[in-house]
């Protein structure tokens, strides 16, 4: 719950218009937003006027945090993804640890909400991640390869080519996080790379990235892009960030998505 529509309006003009004026920006990294529901139309509608006023495509992805399963119904307080999308969302996050813990997401729900986010166009950015009792019990790999294969179940490989896998653990996000380190993340996305590294659109890392260890996290197998939340909430946080992953670009010779 962050930004008025003043705020997300203005954040959203400066990150396109700075793609924009930095190609080694906009041919090297995908940079990604996901705002509160109450901004998506109107940050949509400023990538859009960005594009028009240069005359190219905005190359910025908007998302939604969330999204019902159901296409309509009396589902209070929600939002379904057709809603989401006319107000111009082409992403959706399912399954966050927040999600999870304080408003009953559950295997379950993630899957039917990745089928509906499928069957309407969109892509469905899928987060798993495991809690700290799952980690020290040495469990860890066990516990996200459930949530993902329990998400993606029955999905063909078209549909999976359009799915975003992102792993948080949950001991290392948010405010009171504990940054993991690269020896702690190689196991999980080993696991993630073995089972869906060559079927899933890309594999992103999320938990207390920042400025000091993006560039670190790039460098890890399986890591194909990152997943940012407090480290982007300003906007020069999030262009050093993207900044980071265009020279890891640069140093692979390869593409990253971020």
């Amino acid at each position: 719950m962050t930004k008025t529509l003043a705020e997300a309006r203005d954040y959203a003009g400066g990150l396109a218009e700075a793609i924009l004026d930095r190609p080694e920006l906009a041919g090297s990294v995908q940079a990604f937003i996901i705002p509160p529901h109450t901004a998506l139309a109107v940050v949509a509608e400023e990538l859009r006027g960005v594009g028009e006023r240069r005359g190219v495509e905005t190359q910025v992805i908007l998302g939604a945090q969330n999204a019902h399963w159901e296409e309509s119904g009396a589902w209070t307080g929600e939002i379904s993804v057709p809603q989401a999308a006319d107000a111009g969302a082409r992403l959706v996050e399912i399954g966050h640890s927040e999600r999870r813990e304080h408003f009953g997401e559950t295997v379950e729900t993630t899957r039917l909400k990745v089928r509906t986010v499928l069957d309407h166009g969109l892509r469905p950015l899928l987060c798993v991640g495991e809690p700290r009792e799952v980690r020290e019990a040495g469990e860890a790999e066990e516990f996200i390869l459930a949530q993902a294969r329990g998400a993606l179940a029955g999905l063909d490989s078209a549909q999976l080519a359009r799915v975003l896998l992102a792993y948080e653990p949950i001991w290392a996000i948010g405010e009171q996080g504990r940054p993991a380190t690269v020896e702690e993340l190689a196991e999980p996305f080993a696991a993630l790379e073995r089972v869906y590294g060559a079927q899933v659109e890309a594999v992103l890392y999320g938990g207390s990235v920042n400025q000091d260890n993006a560039a670190e996290l790039l460098e890890i197998p399986g890591v194909d892009g990152l997943f940012v939340g407090r480290a982007a909430w300003g906007l020069d946080g999030y262009l050093e960030l993207l900044e980071t992953g265009a020279s890891h670009v640069r140093g692979a010779h390869g593409r990253l998505r971020q």
